[in-house]
């Protein structure tokens, strides 16, 4: 079998696929050709605000959040943690710029896959391009389940799905960023933490 020339820290990237589909060895080496890793400390800003998102990033370490301003203020739309992808995904599949921003919440230990190579291996691969898919797929899913929590979900039943899929985000995101992804004020969130009743 031949022996995969990629950073071990792939196999972490690869772990996360299988979630999605299980990458042949051929699939797995045409990725590992357009990765990048880069390592970037915290309050670095991946996609800034009107401009179109370039790149996937998968994270190894670290957390980034996406956010836009509405009349002056900053509203936390999205959290990226360990092992899950950041990116603006209308922007980088449209081509389109977006209004938001992604910053890094952490240092952070980044693979990222540029739109062009991911394109190229789409018509190489039928694998990666079905992954691509699935992933796109997931990502729309993932919207509406946010959009439905946002609107029919009360804030104690979105806080405690918050807190099952990540429990330590808490102690890693400051609290006003956690109210606003939960599309409530930091007083509800503080009353909600003290009465644990969810």
């Amino acid at each position: 079998m031949q022996q995969l020339p990629y950073d071990p820290a792939l196999n972490d990237f690869f772990d996360a696929v299988k979630a999605f589909i299980t990458l042949s060895e051929d699939s797995k080496l045409a990725f590992a050709g357009i990765l990048e890793r880069t390592e970037l400390p915290k309050g670095e800003v991946l996609v800034r605000p009107d401009t179109t998102c370039n790149y996937l990033y998968y994270i190894e370490k670290g957390l980034s959040r996406t956010y836009y301003i509405k009349d002056g203020k900053d509203i936390t739309d999205w959290i990226s943690t360990e092992k899950t992808i950041a990116t603006s995904i209308v922007s980088f599949i449209t081509r389109r710029p977006d209004i938001r921003t992604i910053e890094l919440l952490e240092n952070a230990v980044l693979w990222r896959i540029g739109y062009d190579d991911l394109q190229r291996l789409y018509d190489e691969s039928h694998e990666i391009e079905r992954f691509g898919r699935l992933l796109l797929s997931t990502g729309i899913v993932q919207m509406q389940q946010r959009f439905d929590d946002l609107h029919f979900a009360t804030a104690k039943e979105r806080y405690a799905k918050l807190m099952n899929i990540n429990p330590t985000i808490i102690q890693r995101v400051p609290l006003g960023m956690i109210a606003s992804y939960l599309g409530i004020t930091q007083e509800t969130l503080s009353r909600i933490r003290a009465s644990h009743t969810f």
